[in-house]
């Protein structure tokens, strides 16, 4: 694979500043970053837009935050006190005054009697198989997409950028044996290799990342191979191998900054590609726990009862706008990148 050649840099202007004056002049790029920047708000502010924990919760004189307490028992900082450790559900218990979020409902909170609503003012989006509430699930399921995409893609971003560091750098026997590694792992059929590898482990999020994270790092690691091969023959690489600069820092320091950037295009493709598949997996019950409510697992709710329409929409054009949005932005990184785009408005 050719390298992504840079933009000429003008007077006056960084590196910085021209990458992302070409990529604002794509408009439908720089919605798409403004829409991720607002999905991982939602993922952020999750437990604050629904869930069954109040903001506010009065008990026999005692004033309680459940929500913000929520979020430090995540971080590890607190822990639940015993009088609302006991009670699992507080929308059951008898406060004398309680502040819910605007959906009340948590995303795994099960009530057989509503199964399959539709759409109205009790459930906004409707209810699945098990009574839960589809648009509690949609926003918690929004952590689980943006955390699966971005972790599995650093993983793939850290071993494609080690092994074609590697064999770009060196070259000769090395780059010979690299490369027709990554011809030999290109070869397997990724998702077949997935569902492969997730039936060897206990369902777990955690190998879901692994998982894919190994599975999609061959076209990184070409990409960074040929930034490599082209970077180490400039001047700058000799003076600091002449001044006996060692070969790991010579990588680090001075080629990896300088190649970074075109590694970065595809890596925006991965983490769409990474939702997509963990989607299937969700999809088909393999890999994911059966607790968590991922955007997968809500469409494949739909199986069990074909008249469930907002099963199919809901989840589907969540996963559809996510995977667009993630298109968008790697289409104007590789514009931005792009030389021949300078002048074009």
């Amino acid at each position: 694979m050719s390298a992504v050649a840079a933009p000429v840099q003008e007077e006056g202007q960084s590196y910085g500043q021209l990458v992302w004056r070409q990529f604002c002049r794509n408009r439908l790029s720089l919605g798409a970053l403004v829409v991720i920047g607002l999905l991982a708000l939602v993922a952020l502010a999750a437990d604050l837009l629904a869930g069954d924990k109040p903001y506010y919760l009065e008990y026999e004189g005692k004033s309680y935050y459940p929500v913000f307490r929520q979020y430090a028992i995540h971080l590890g900082l607190a822990d639940w006190p015993p009088e609302l450790k006991r009670q699992r559900n507080l929308k059951k218990r008898k406060a004398d005054k309680a502040i819910f979020p605007p959906v009340p409902y948590g995303p795994g909170e099960i009530q057989l009697a509503d199964k399959y609503q539709p759409p109205g003012a009790e459930h906004w989006l409707g209810t699945d198989r098990l009574g839960r509430d589809v648009l509690s699930g949609l926003i918690h399921g929004s952590r689980y997409a943006l955390t699966i995409g971005l972790v599995s893609m650093g993983i793939s971003l850290v071993i494609g950028l080690a092994l074609g560091a590697l064999a770009g750098y060196f070259g000769g026997w090395v780059d010979l044996i690299l490369s027709r590694f990554f011809e030999l792992w290109a070869a397997i059929p990724s998702f077949f290799l997935i569902l492969t590898a997730a039936a060897f482990f206990p369902p777990s999020l955690f190998f879901v990342m692994v998982i894919i994270g190994f599975t999609s790092w061959v076209g990184i690691a070409r990409l960074a191979r040929s930034q490599f091969l082209q970077v180490r023959s400039f001047d700058y690489v000799s003076a600091a191998r002449s001044l006996g600069c060692s070969n790991g820092r010579i990588m680090l320091v001075h080629i990896l900054p300088n190649a970074i950037a075109p590694v970065l295009i595809p890596a925006a493709f991965g983490v769409a590609g990474a939702i997509l598949a963990e989607s299937g997996l969700s999809f088909l019950g393999i890999g994911v726990p059966a607790e968590a409510v991922t955007w997968g697992s809500l469409l494949a709710g739909a199986r069990s009862n074909a008249a469930a329409w907002w099963l199919v929409v809901v989840p589907g054009l969540a996963i559809f706008v996510t995977v667009t949005m993630y298109n968008l932005l790697g289409d104007g990184l590789r514009d931005a990148l792009d030389p021949k785009m300078k002048d074009r408005s």
